[in-house]
């Protein structure tokens, strides 16, 4: 990415994390970690409904398809549900370390646009670790998984504990989401959050 500012440049310190030995195999569906999250879940009707897969290494891989609902201009993908896709799919890079996680910072790169009804085929990669800070990066293509770059972003994540959920979510949501009796649903609910 061209001018990707300070707060994204790993120090010289950081490390290259390994992936946790626990992590899902190679070309497993990640799922989702949340029925109502819009970018994963199928619980929203207009979300991206985004499926990630684990990649070799640090990288996942995931797909969605530009639904009308999605536009920005006529015809286009907004910008913005560009960025979530992106931010979505990083988010999913934290099941490869097992650790929970959220944005801290996204830059996005918007290099052509992307039409309805497009396939962006979109993979990240960790690319190091500082302490809790997680760095990594996104591309989002169109026409296939190496047709042209449409979008790219470099995100820091910063790892956080579940409170960091039960103190700033609102309650209700909260309370529903530990009360599932699906103990697999109810902790995926708050491993992952990106």
């Amino acid at each position: 990415m061209s001018g990707t500012s300070a707060a994204l440049k790993p120090p010289a310190d950081a490390v290259k994390p390994v992936r946790h030995p626990e992590a899902p195999a190679p070309g497993e569906l990640l799922g989702a970690h949340y029925e109502h999250c819009f970018g994963c879940g199928e619980g929203q009707r207009h979300g991206l409904h985004l499926q990630a897969r684990a990649g070799d290494g640090l990288s996942v891989t995931a797909e969605f398809t530009v639904q009308a609902a999605h536009q920005g201009a006529p015809g286009l993908a907004h910008g913005g549900i560009l960025t979530t896709a992106l931010d979505e799919t990083l988010g999913s890079l934290n099941w490869l370390l097992r650790v929970i996680a959220v944005t801290g910072r996204l830059e996005t790169d918007f290099v052509r646009p992307v039409p309805v009804d497009t396939v962006l085929h979109l993979d990240a990669e960790i690319t190091a670790v500082h302490g809790r800070k997680i760095y990594s990066r996104a591309t989002g293509r169109i026409g296939g998984p190496d047709g042209p770059v449409a979008v790219r972003a470099e995100a820091l994540f910063i790892e956080v504990k579940v409170d960091h959920f039960i103190e700033n979510g609102r309650p209700a949501e909260i309370e529903a989401a530990m009360a599932d009796p699906d103990q697999v649903r109810r902790a995926r609910a708050f491993e992952v959050n990106p």
